[in-house]
C-alpha cells in the first residue's frame, strides 16, 4: 500500500464511513476518531489513525486477505469471467 502520510478529511471519512457533515464537525470540535491537521482551511487526517481503526495494517505473522478468485464461468451479465465465488459455498 502506497499511502501518503495523510489523507484528505473526506478520504478519511469515506474509509471511516461516516458523512461530510459529521466527519468536518467531528474535525471542527476536535472530537475526530483519528488525528486531524488543520492546515489553514483545510483539514488533513494521518493516514496510520484510519489505517488502525478498520485494521488495514501489517500485522507480523498475519496474512492480509486477498480478493476472492473470480469463477471463470459466465456471470450475471452474461460476460464471462465476473462471477464471484461465495466463501460458503
Amino acid at each position: 500500500m502506497a499511502l501518503p502520510p495523510t489523507v484528505y478529511l473526506q478520504t478519511a471519512n469515506k474509509v471511516l464511513s461516516m458523512g461530510r457533515s459529521t466527519g468536518y464537525g467531528l474535525a471542527k470540535r476536535g472530537e475526530y476518531p483519528c488525528k486531524v491537521l488543520k492546515l489553514g482551511n483545510a483539514y488533513r487526517v494521518v493516514t496510520a489513525g484510519p489505517q488502525r481503526l478498520v485494521a488495514i495494517e501489517d500485522i507480523p505473522g498475519e496474512s492480509v486477505p486477498t480478493a476472492l478468485p473470480l469463477d471463470r464461468g459466465k456471470g450475471a451479465g452474461g460476460l464471462e469471467g465476473t462471477t464471484r465465488r461465495c466463501c460458503c459455498r
